[in-house]
C-alpha cells in the first residue's frame, strides 16, 4: 500500500468520525470541534516534518539553508540518539563501532581517516552529538555544521562518499537498536546526515578559497612579526641609533678648540641619526597598523587598539564559526565601554593597508575579497550587538540587587528543579549540599554581571573553570538545558522581557565559552583518567607519537589556561591512572637512533613532584623512584648494567640543591629513604660535597677544644676570691673571649649562638669546670 492510499483512507476515516460526532448533543459539539482543530494542527506539523525529511533524503549541495524541524520531531530524534548511546558501553565504543564499519564497508573512504581508532571514535561521536544537541535550533545547527565544514576543507567530500559514511552510521544504529530503530528514525537521521554532507560540499566550493587565503596571509604576517622580534633580540642596536666612534685625534689637534668642534660635530651626528631612526617605517603588522592609522588621521581612535588586540583571535579562528562569534561578542563588550564613536569601516581600511605592506609579494584581488568577506562578517555581528551590553548590564544589575533573600532562594531552588526535570542525569554531577549548589548559582550570577564590567578577566576565569569541568567529566550537552532552566526560573520572578533577554544573552555567552574550553580540553587521556583504569589510560595514550606522549600526559591547554592531567589524577584520587601516567613517562622508548624518556619533561613541568607525592599520594613514590632506574637486559660476567637518573633529586633547574631529599626526610618513611635512588643520591651528596664541609667544621671544633684545654692547664687556679677587684679582673680575662667563646659557640645551636652573640652575655669563667 503506497502513501497516497494511506492518506485517502485516513481522510475517509476522519470524515466518518466527524459525521458521527455532529449527530451528538450540542454540549459535545464544542469539544469535538476543538479536537478536530488540534488534530488538524498536528497533521500540519507532521506534514511539514515529513516534507523537510523527504527533501533531504538526497544530498543537497546547491544551497546551504537552515533546516527547520518541528519540536516534536527533534525530540524524537534526541530520544533515539540517547537510546543508541544506552545500547553501547560508552560513547567512545559507539564511535569505534562506526569506525570499524567504515573500514570494512567503505575502503575508499577509509583512506581519508588518518587518525587512530580511539581518537577517531571520540571526535566523530562528539561531532555527531553536537549536531543532535542543536537539532531544534536551526540557526545554531547551521553554525555548528558550518564549523565542521571548515574543518573538512582539506578533504575531498563528494556525494558518493557522503552516502557511504551515512549508510555506515545508519547500519551501526540499526544493528544496536534493532526493531527500536524504525523507518521514521532512519529517514530522520538520513536527512540530517545528508544535510551535513551537502553543507560540507557547498562550503568547500564557495568559501574554501577565502578561508585558505586568510589563513595563509595571516600566517605570513605573523611570521614576519616573529622574525622581526628575533632580529631585534639578536641586533638590538641599529647602526643609525649608535653614534659613530670618532677616530683618534692627530697630534696637531690637541687644543681645546678642536676638541670642542669635534664634540659639536658628534652631537649633530647623533641628532641626525636619531631623526633618521625615528622616521623608520615599522615592519611588524601592529606597528604598520598604528603607523597607517596615524597617517590616515585615526591615531586618536582608542577603540582601534582594542579591535587590533582581538584581530589575531579572529583571523586564527576564521574557520570556526562558534569561536568567531564568541570573540566578536567579547569584542562587542569591550567596544561598548568606549566613549568615542566606533566606525568599523575605518578599521577595515587601515587593516587592509597594513596587510598590503606586510605581504606585498602575494597580495592580489583574491586577498582583497577574502579579507573584505571576513571583516563584513565580523562587522555584521558587532553592529547587531554593540548596543546590547550597556543596556543589558544596567537591566541585570537593577534586577538582581532589588531581589530579597527569599526571592533569591526561590530563584536558586527553581533553577535546579527545572534543570533536574530537563536532565535527570544531571543529578549525578550535582551531588553536593544545598549550600554548595546555591554557592555555584551565586557565582554564576556574579559572572553574569562581571562579564560586562571586565570581560577579559571573566574569560580567564571561565577558561580555568572549564578545565576543572574537564576533570569532572561534565558533558557539554548539560549547558543548554541549564541556561534554559535558569531563564525559566528567572521568568517566575519577573514578566519584563528586557530582563529575560539580557539574562539569556549573558548566560548564553558564558555557556559557550565553557563548552568551548571543555571540548578543547576533553582529550582521550582525560576520559581515561575519569575512568581510573590503567588499561584505559594505556590504550588512550598508545596512539600518541613517542615525541608527544609526555606533552599529552603533562599539559592540556584550553583557551588561555593549562593544567596537568597527572596532578589532576592525583588530586581527584585516580591513583591507578596516576600510576600508569608515571610509568609511561619513565619508560624509555627508541625510534631508530632517537630515544625518548620523560624524566626531563616530568621534572621540568613539576619540579615539586616529590613533595606532591609525599603529601597526596605516598604509594606512588616507589613507582616514581623505580622509574628513575634503568636495568639492562644483558648480563656480562654475572653483572648487569644499571643507570640511575637522579639529577633532579640533587639539583633543580637553577643549579641549586633540590628539595627532594628534604621532602623524603620529612616524609619519614624508611622504605622510601632506603630506596636505591635515594641512597645513591644521598651518598653522592655526602662524599662529593658534604664530607669536606663536615670535616672542616669538626676540625674547627677540635682546634677550639685544644685551645680551651691548653688555657685550662696554663692558667692559675684560684680557690678563693679575696677582693671584688680581683674577681672582676678574673671574669674579664682575655681567654674568656679567645677560648671560651668559640668553644661554647660550636656546641650551641645556631639560634642560641645567634642570641648569645647579640646579647653578649657570657658565662662566668669560674663556673666552667677544669
Amino acid at each position: 500500500m503506497n502513501d497516497e492510499e494511506e492518506s485517502e483512507e485516513i481522510s475517509d476515516a476522519t470524515l466518518e468520525r466527524n459525521d458521527t460526532m455532529e449527530m451528538e448533543e450540542d454540549g459535545d459539539e464544542v469539544s469535538v470541534s476543538s479536537k478536530s482543530s488540534k488534530s488538524s494542527e498536528v497533521s500540519e506539523v507532521e506534514q511539514s516534518s515529513l516534507a523537510m525529511i523527504s527533501r533531504y533524503q538526497v544530498v543537497q549541495d546547491h544551497s546551504f539553508d537552515e533546516i527547520q524541524l518541528p519540536t516534536a520531531t527533534a525530540e524524537q530524534i534526541r530520544l533515539c540518539w540517547a537510546a543508541f548511546f544506552a545500547k553501547m558501553p560508552s560513547r567512545e565504543a559507539a564511535g569505534e563501532a562506526i569506525y570499524d564499519v567504515l573500514m570494512e564497508e567503505a575502503p575508499g573512504v577509509a583512506a581519508l581517516f588518518k587518525s587512530a581508532r580511539s581518537v577517531f571514535g571520540l571526535r566523530f561521536i562528539e561531532g555527531l552529538n553536537s549536531l543532535v544537541v542543536e537539532i531544534n535550533e536551526p540557526a545554531a545547527l547551521k553554525k555548528q555544521v558550518e564549523t565542521l565544514g571548515y574543518q573538512h576543507l582539506d578533504y575531498d567530500v563528494t556525494t558518493a562518499r557522503v552516502e557511504l559514511v551515512r549508510d555506515g552510521i545508519l547500519q551501526v544504529m540499526e544493528q544496536e537498536m534493532g526493531a527500536q530503530f524504525t523507518s521514521f528514525y532512519r529517514d530522520s537521521f538520513s536527512a540530517l546526515l545528508n544535510y551535513v554532507g551537502g553543507a560540507f560540499m557547498y562550503i568547500k566550493r564557495e568559501l574554501a578559497g577565502h578561508i585558505k587565503i586568510i589563513q595563509r596571509s595571516w600566517r605570513l604576517a605573523r611570521k614576519v612579526m616573529e622574525e622581526e622580534a628575533v632580529h631585534q633580540q639578536e641586533e638590538p642596536d641599529s647602526p643609525l641609533s649608535v653614534p659613530q666612534v670618532p677616530s683618534a685625534p692627530s697630534e696637531a689637534a690637541t687644543d681645546e678648540k678642536v676638541k670642542a668642534k669635534e664634540a659639536k660635530e658628534e652631537t649633530e651626528e647623533e641628532k641626525g641619526a636619531k631623526d633618521k631612526n625615528s622616521l623608520q617605517v615599522p615592519t611588524s603588522f601592529e606597528g604598520m597598523f598604528l603607523f597607517n592609522a596615524a597617517v590616515m588621521g585615526y591615531g586618536e581612535s582608542s577603540w582601534m587598539k582594542i579591535v587590533l588586540d582581538h584581530l589575531d583571535a579572529i583571523a586564527v579562528n576564521v574557520a570556526n564559526t562558534s569561536r568567531l562569534q564568541e570573540e566578536c561578542f567579547v569584542l562587542t563588550i569591550h567596544l561598548s565601554k568606549v566613549k568615542d564613536s566606533v566606525n568599523l569601516p575605518e578599521f577595515k581600511a587601515v587593516m587592509l593597508a597594513a596587510l598590503r605592506s606586510i605581504v606585498p609579494d602575494e597580495w592580489n584581488m583574491d586577498h582583497e575579497m577574502a579579507w573584505n568577506w571576513l571583516w563584513e562578517s565580523v562587522e555584521r555581528i558587532i553592529s547587531s550587538t554593540i548596543s546590547f551590553p550597556r543596556a543589558y548590564e544596567k537591566t541585570i544589575r537593577t534586577f538582581l540587587f532589588e531581589q530579597s533573600e527569599a526571592n533569591m532562594n526561590q530563584l536558586r531552588a527553581q533553577t535546579y528543579s527545572c534543570f533536574f526535570q530537563r536532565c535527570p542525569s544531571g543529578q549525578d554531577h550535582f551531588k553536593q549540599s544545598t549550600t554548595r549548589l546555591y554557592f555555584i548559582l551565586d557565582r554564576n550570577y556574579e559572572m553574569v554581571l562581571e562579564i560586562f564590567e571586565n570581560p577579559a578577566k571573566v574569560v580567564e576565569d571561565l577558561s580555568a573553570l572549564g578545565l576543572r569541568h574537564v576533570g569532572f567529566g561534565v558533558p557539554v550537552e548539560f549547558f543548554p538545558p541549564f541556561v534554559a532552566s535558569a531563564v525559566e526560573a528567572l521568568n517566575t520572578l519577573t514578566t519584563d522581557e528586557a530582563i529575560s533577554q539580557a539574562f539569556t544573552w549573558s548566560e548564553t555567552l558564558i555557556s559557550k565559552i565553557l563548552m568551548r574550553v571543555i571540548l578543547e580540553g576533553s582529550t582521550i587521556v582525560m576520559k581515561a583518567i575519569n575512568l581510573n583504569e590503567e588499561a584505559a589510560l594505556r590504550k588512550a595514550i598508545s596512539v600518541a607519537p613517542r615525541g608527544q606522549r609526555a606533552q599529552q600526559l603533562l599539559n592540556i591547554t584550553a583557551g588561555t589556561q593549562s593544567f596537568s592531567p597527572l596532578f589532576w589524577a592525583i588530586d581527584s584520587g585516580s591513583l591507578n591512572s596516576a600510576k600508569a601516567i608515571i610509568q609511561d613517562l619513565l619508560t624509555i622508548r627508541a625510534d631508530r637512533e632517537v630515544y625518548y624518556y620523560g624524566c626531563e619533561e616530568l621534572f621540568r613541568r613539576h619540579p615539586n613532584i616529590i613533595k606532591r607525592l609525599c603529601t597526596s599520594a605516598p604509594t606512588l613514590l616507589e613507582t616514581l623512584l623505580d622509574g628513575l632506574i634503568w636495568r639492562s637486559r644483558v648480563t656480562s660476567e654475572g653483572l648487569r648494567r644499571v643507570n640511575y637518573y637522579i639529577k633532579h633529586l640533587i639539583q633543580d633547574e637553577e643549579g641549586n640543591f633540590a628539595p627532594a631529599m628534604d621532602d623524603v626526610v620529612q616524609h619519614a618513611d624508611p622504605k622510601i629513604a632506603s630506596h636505591p635512588c635515594m641512597i645513591l643520591a644521598t651518598d653522592m651528596v655526602w662524599f662529593k660535597f658534604a664530607t669536606f664541609y663536615f670535616l672542616l667544621s669538626r676540625g674547627y671544633f677540635l682546634f677550639t677544644l685544644l685551645v680551651f684545654a691548653s688555657g685550662q692547664t696554663i692558667l692559675v687556679r684560684h680557690q678563693e676570691m679575696e677582693t671584688q677587684e680581683e674577681t672582676r679582673r678574673w671574669n674579664h680575662h682575655p681567654s674568656d673571649g679567645r677560648v671560651d667563646r668559640p668553644f661554647t659557640a660550636s656546641l650551641e645551636p645556631s639560634q642560641t649562638r645567634r642570641e648569645r652573640f647579640t646579647s653578649r652575655t657570657w658565662p662566668v669563667r669560674s663556673e666552667i669546670p677544669c
